[in-house]
């Protein structure tokens, strides 16, 4: 109980210096009268504040080909006041298809972190370590929260032209594919840890591997080890929500917190919905209290203002450093997001009571990304504001 208190206290005030610097926009409340989707999403018809000719515009474009940059659409849905406002599948898919997360598993990673915390497990404000690790190495002093917010210092490029030289690609799928915590624990530093952010898959899946040995301590096997995180994940999360969600693994038995995270369209709303009610579900607090706003909040380096704790944030104002904000229109400023290789995203919009899912696939870069972000910037931005009910705890 006492390690509970202390760990709790240690989160509460680290997130109310690091909020004191951008006050965060107040997370609504459950509406009265509406269920939690739990079993299933309620459904409603589009509001009728909705500015239909740019919101039908942004469907044709998603749906028809219309835009082309966009690529394939396989799945949109909203959310908005707790119901399914919209929903559209591909031809080929529907509301039981399972589709890939790709990065957007780092913000689930994120949450598992918390209910670690929140159940006494660890302590974000420890350092996290690795086997690999001897005491003196400066990696292993690096904290849980750092490896959170992705600023680890690790020498790591997440991706690159040629992908033989792309971190992710060595990682998951070269060298390191048979030992991915082992090979992304060989990354040496850069910097210091806590000055520069730097997008690392590698550091989430580090992030997994130092869950893992919390969790499943006593298993002395991959398919021991498998079956203890997948026994803890539903109890802890996926069945508390309703989700059917599966993660793979690697050989050694860590799950690829970084990626290749399966789970509905749905359900992947239902993650968002959580993070919208400030980690409650259904009366009971699923999440510690304050993580949500530490997930959304930036962290300490000065080389970004787009990221938090794994969710990408949407800055004040201009473009943000560096420039990689999903929603382009800074009134939204609020909104926050987990993405995805080939434009996979969550996004979560309190000043609209908003959930918004995509899932698809396309080719392009930063181009394509730049369009994702200006399409879903036009179709939350066709919904009208919902004022907030709750105030900040």
């Amino acid at each position: 109980m006492l390690r509970n208190v202390l760990a709790a206290l240690v989160l509460v005030c680290a997130t109310a210096g690091a909020s004191a610097a951008q006050e965060l926009y107040p997370l609504p409340a459950q509406p009265a009268g509406v269920a939690w989707p739990t079993q299933d999403w309620q459904t409603a018809p589009l509001p009728a504040d909705v500015d239909r000719p740019a919101f039908d515009l942004a469907v044709t474009e998603a749906f028809a080909g219309a835009h082309p940059l966009l690529g394939e659409t396989r799945a949109v849905v909203v959310i908005q006041g707790g119901r399914v406002v919209f929903e559209r599948y591909m031809d080929g898919y529907t509301r039981d298809s399972r589709l890939v997360s790709w990065s957007m598993a780092k913000s689930f990673t994120h949450a598992f972190v918390g209910i670690a915390q929140m159940q006494g497990r660890l302590s974000i404000d420890t350092p996290m370590g690795h086997p690999n690790w001897s005491a003196g190495d400066r990696r292993a002093s690096t904290t849980w929260r750092q490896w959170l917010q992705m600023v680890d210092g690790l020498d790591y490029q997440e991706s690159n032209e040629d992908l033989t030289r792309a971190g992710n690609a060595r990682m998951l799928f070269g060298e390191g594919r048979h030992d991915v915590s082992r090979w992304a624990s060989e990354r040496p530093l850069l910097h210091d840890p806590g000055t520069t952010w730097n997008y690392t898959s590698a550091g989430t899946i580090l992030i997994s591997d130092a869950l893992t040995r919390v969790i499943a301590a006593d298993a002395r096997d991959p398919s021991a080890r498998r079956a203890a995180m997948r026994q803890w994940m539903n109890q802890s999360l996926f069945e508390r929500l309703g989700m059917r969600a599966l993660w793979e693994y690697d050989p050694q038995g860590v799950f690829y917190g970084s990626s290749l995270l399966w789970a509905t369209a749905r359900d992947y709303a239902k993650f968002g919905y959580l993070y919208l009610r400030d980690g409650v579900w259904d009366g009971e607090r699923v999440l510690p209290e304050g993580w949500v706003d530490f997930g959304r909040t930036p962290g300490p380096a000065q080389n970004t203002d787009t990221y938090g704790a794994q969710w990408w944030l949407t800055p004040a104002h201009g473009p943000g450093r560096p420039g990689r904000s999903l929603i382009t229109d800074n009134s939204m400023s609020d909104a926050f997001s987990a993405q995805g290789y080939e434009g996979q995203i969550i996004v979560v919009v309190p000043s609209k009571d908003l959930v918004m899912v995509r899932l698809g696939r396309f080719d392009g870069g930063a181009e394509a990304w730049d369009a994702l972000g200006d399409w879903s910037t036009r179709l939350i931005g066709a919904f009208g504001d919902r004022p907030a009910t709750q105030s900040r705890r």
